[in-house]
């Protein structure tokens, strides 16, 4: 694969002063990047030749395999939303409640990623992360009530949120010469996932018996496979290489050592970064462009099987339609990031995307059943925000610490941003009988989503502007 520009971090060759090791391993080139990327300019070893040969690899499919697990939590209960409703007994107020739980968790809980990447490293966090989807997935479908299928959809949805925020960083760090393509990759295995939970839940329901508690139990088996993945690399790292991970970390952050108010709880490094971030234009920019990006996504994902089915159209084509605007994703995710990367501002092509969510709901809006499958297509385009806005995120940032503080400000934020539109459309449902008010809704937030995206696209970092 090509360099990409967008990459700015550069490496340079260890000192006897900085070097972590007395016989480090030579760097090999192309392998990946930068085997150990360090932040702060120190070069962390990797322990051995042999482990260098297959940690790239190893790595590779990992990130391929947590990718492939970040949406089914979400796109298979989509699918089989009615079903839930009737099984539990929900009304449509309360599955608004359950659409709107993805972002509330990947709010609460992606602010967290960085300091626990930075205690036990990144991989380590991945594989907990990955060990929560499978263990919450496994147990949500089997719970007696409402209340124990929220708490159990949390768990999962927790190690979803981790592993959102830590992808961005994982690439940077190891990575950071191909950040484009690599974000490409598993914003393409994210989007391959999401469309595979949406088109295949259904069906596989069906053939496993018609519950739906069993289909959605089976996404339990794809996330136990990459935690599988994940545990070799926690070994590889170990304690000694997280440690030195985290503090070239924070050395990259410019830890502080007197904040004021959360100094003796973390040694000055978490609070002094999330003080100075707000200052940036451009991350409150990403933010706002991430949380509306992610309503119209969550949206997408928890209504429009329902929307297509209060249209007439069959509960299996309804879930094979949000497939489709899933599946868009795989191609594109590749593309766009690698096109976002060899451009300067990335407006344009925010534009372009929010013109393409524009028509989808105007097609919901006017005639849902007669055009599903070219509203399907235009959504799906729409729904490429989210690697633009990933790649974004690598770009606005000179270092792997940057990115780190950056992915989780964007990400938290934009996910709070996130939580009521849910909710707000399964309210708006209900109470007027109809899709047109919520669409309308829909269609609106695209206007300020196209205003803050062009911002976020501008050509520039937030070390800069802070």
């Amino acid at each position: 694969m090509s360099d990409e520009p967008l990459t700015q971090t550069t490496t340079t060759k260890p000192t006897p002063t900085t070097t972590a090791t007395s016989s480090p391993v030579p760097r090999q080139a192309g392998a990946m990047g930068s085997a150990s990327a360090p932040e702060g300019g120190q070069e962390a070893t990797v322990p051995g030749r042999k482990a260098a040969v297959w940690l790239p690899r190893l790595l590779i499919l990992g990130l391929v395999l947590a990718a492939l697990n970040l949406r089914p939590a979400i796109t298979s209960l989509g699918a089989l939303l009615e079903e839930v409703r009737d099984g539990l007994h929900m009304s449509g107020s309360v599955a608004g409640v359950l659409t709107s739980v993805p972002p509330l968790c990947f709010a609460v809980f992606g602010i967290t990623a960085p300091r626990l990447a930075r205690r036990f490293g990144p991989a380590a966090v991945v594989f907990a992360g990955m060990a929560a989807i499978a263990l919450g997935l496994a147990v949500r479908p089997f719970t007696g009530g409402t209340a124990a299928f929220l708490a159990a959809s949390a768990l999962a949805l927790m190690g979803i949120a981790l592993s959102n925020v830590l992808m961005p960083v994982i690439v940077k760090r190891y990575f950071p010469d191909r950040v484009g393509s690599m974000t490409g990759l598993y914003s393409m295995a994210l989007a391959l996932g999401t469309s595979l939970a949406a088109a295949a839940t259904v069906p596989m329901t069906d053939a496993l018996g018609g519950s739906w508690r069993t289909g959605l139990g089976v996404w339990a088996a794809l996330a136990a496979l990459a935690a599988l993945a994940w545990l070799p690399l926690v070994r590889d790292r170990g304690r000694s290489a997280a440690t030195a991970e985290g503090a070239g970390e924070r050395q990259a952050e410019g830890t502080a050592g007197g904040t004021a108010e959360r100094g003796a709880a973390a040694g000055g490094s978490a609070g002094a970064p999330t003080v100075r971030i707000t200052r940036s234009r451009t991350a409150w920019a990403l933010g706002v462009f991430f949380g509306l990006q992610a309503t119209g996504a969550y949206i997408t994902m928890g209504w429009m099987p329902q929307i297509f089915r209060d249209a007439g159209v069959s509960a299996g084509t309804a879930g094979v339609l949000l497939a489709v605007t899933m599946v868009m994703g795989v191609p594109l995710a590749f593309v766009i990031p690698r096109l976002a990367g060899r451009m300067k501002n990335q407006g344009p092509i925010v534009v372009a995307l929010c013109l393409c969510g524009l028509g989808g709901y105007a097609g919901l809006f006017f005639a849902p059943a007669g055009g599903a499958w070219l509203w399907a297509v235009l959504l799906g385009v729409s729904n490429c925000s989210f690697p633009l806005a990933l790649t974004m995120i690598g770009m606005r940032s000179r270092t792997g610490g940057g990115v780190v503080r950056l992915s989780a400000f964007a990400q938290s934020v934009g996910y709070l941003i996130s939580i009521p539109g849910p909710t707000l459309v399964g309210a708006l449902y209900q109470h007027s009988g109809g899709w047109d008010v919520p669409l309308a809704l829909m269609a609106g937030l695209m206007v300020p989503q196209m205003a803050v995206g062009i911002l976020a696209g501008r050509d520039r970092t937030i070390e800069d502007e802070i």
